[in-house]
């Protein structure tokens, strides 16, 4: 990011007593990334956050891997998958590498019977559909339809659905996920040219603080296995916290574009990043405004990279019979372009109203069995005349 923020009762010194009003003392904890280098938030409990009752068995929920090598552009229909009641098992991964799992969900039913942590990633949910709250041991997040959760690695959390109908673009991050370096300056504030600024960011509120013991489940995803953990004291206990790693909200809708006279590169939509892939955000925007414009998209190449396109609404002005939920995946090793027609028809547009999420990885992208379950499998041959 990098912001401040703090939420309920702190000492007013670092690594110091805390004490409770009966002068027993909260338990301190230090929540951070990339060592003791990374941000980090410290956070003040009513109870030891370490008191583990029982470890269940683990189950592996390590995506199934059906094409480890490919150059074919596909397409997926990503609302062709089912529905489920539960918030994990709705979680389909499509697309992998060692670096990230990109994946679809539809849960039907809130979180609200056990907690999940995932030790291993940082993850981002793309809300597509419902609206609800996420809840945190850092506080509450509402969520609505467009909004980007980012929640660091290791945050426990709950998430409340409002409807039954939701659905969920995911990615996991074995990296950490951050706002693009070039539209920070070196202290780490959005600089004046940035597409967005602090004032967009949901930040957490509402800190609950939960002073009970009892049996508490917390599954724990780490090294493509669910582990079940049952701790004695409520996850949500926490009385204040401070610092600068926290999950926070951010909304496709103040995604402000970035526009030219003549076609503008991918980069100019990229909304975070990690060492490993960037994600970018299609907003609708005016187009090119030089006389000769041609405001679809020229071919190229992705020689370096794997390219998803997640599409969001309206109209992608570069690919014929899109709907909303469909993935794009143009693999690196080969060109790209608009469709047939679209380049032409792009010529004198004003405006577009497309939405749409993209993430571009540097490693390929493996497809997964639940991929291959809704692809359109022509859609390789769709550039013919």
């Amino acid at each position: 990011m990098p912001i401040y923020h703090r939420l309920g009762e702190i000492p007013h010194k670092r690594h110091i007593q805390f004490n409770k009003p009966d002068g027993s003392l909260f338990h301190e904890q230090l929540f951070g990334t990339v060592g003791f280098d990374g941000m980090s938030s410290i956070l003040y409990h009513h109870h030891r956050p370490t008191m583990v009752k029982s470890i269940g068995t683990p189950q592996d929920v390590s995506p199934k891997i059906a094409v480890k090598n490919s150059v074919q552009s596909r397409m997926l229909n990503g609302f062709q998958v089912a529905p489920e009641k539960d918030y994990l098992e709705a979680r389909k991964p499509i697309l992998v590498n060692s670096d990230i799992i990109i994946g679809l969900a539809a849960p039907q039913q809130s979180l609200k019977t056990y907690f999940y942590k995932n030790a291993d990633a940082d993850e981002m949910l793309f809300i597509h559909k419902g609206s609800g709250v996420l809840r945190t041991i850092f506080g509450q997040i509402r969520f609505e339809y467009g909004d980007y959760l980012i929640i660091p690695r290791g945050t426990i959390y709950q998430i409340d659905f409002d409807t039954e109908e939701n659905r969920i673009l995911y990615a996991e991050s074995y990296s950490p996920i951050y706002t693009p370096k070039r539209y920070r300056n070196w202290f780490g504030q959005l600089l004046e040219h940035s597409p967005f600024c602090e004032r967009d960011y949901k930040l957490p509120e509402k800190l609950g603080s939960f002073d009970e013991k009892g049996d508490f489940e917390i599954k724990i995803k780490k090294q493509g296995m669910i582990h079940s953990l049952v701790y004695a004291s409520h996850p949500f206990d926490v009385v204040g916290w401070d610092g600068y790693n926290f999950p926070y909200g951010f909304s496709i809708h103040n995604f402000e574009p970035i526009t030219g006279r003549v076609h503008q590169p991918p980069p100019v939509h990229q909304t975070f990043e990690t060492s490993a892939f960037v994600i970018c955000s299609f907003v609708p925007r005016l187009y090119d405004y030089h006389p000769k414009a041609i405001p679809a998209p020229y071919n190229h190449s992705n020689i370096d990279s794997d390219e998803m396109l997640y599409y969001v609404d309206g109209d992608f002005m570069s690919r014929n019979h899109i709907e909303k939920g469909f993935i794009s995946l143009h693999p690196a090793g080969i060109p790209h372009g608009p469709h047939p027609g679209a380049y032409e028809r792009s010529i004198g547009q004003k405006e577009t109203g497309e939405l749409a999420v993209m993430i571009d990885t540097f490693k390929p992208l493996m497809i997964t069995e639940q991929a291959l379950q809704i692809e359109d499998k022509n859609y390789f041959t769709s550039w013919l005349d």
